[in-house]
């Protein structure tokens, strides 16, 4: 949701307005650690969020890693679903919550045991 970006990211996902309604995480999301940018929109039935920038010199991101979502809301402002890392070829459970322009993503592998969560700001 948000490459690694959103992919926890998300987009390591990781996608990033305030919703209309829980489905609605296009746009253009900046993380909190400061360390990308992802671009979330549509693609098909699922979402994509793209890193659009990475802080240079972050180890495992670059411009262009791509999340594929298949989330669906489960509530008016939380998203549930998969997500798969397009370079890396992983698929993670992923949580999408939405509050306004602050969005937190949490993607985890192997089950549950390892996750990974990161906040993220609209730049709409």
């Amino acid at each position: 949701m948000f490459g690694r970006t959103l992919t926890f990211s998300i987009f390591s996902a990781i996608a990033f307005p305030a919703l209309a309604g829980a489905s609605d995480i296009t746009g253009l999301w900046a993380r909190g650690d400061g360390k990308a940018r992802v671009q979330v929109e549509k693609c098909g039935d699922d979402f994509c969020a793209t890193n659009v920038w990475v802080k240079p010199g972050t180890p495992r991101e670059r411009v262009g890693d791509k999340l594929v979502m298949d989330v669906q809301p489960i509530s008016a402002n939380r998203l549930e679903g998969k997500a798969k890392d397009v370079r890396r070829d992983l698929t993670y459970n992923m949580e999408i919550t939405v509050n306004g322009d602050a969005m937190q993503t949490k993607g985890c592998l192997l089950g549950q045991i390892i996750c990974k969560s990161a906040n993220w700001t609209s730049l709409q």
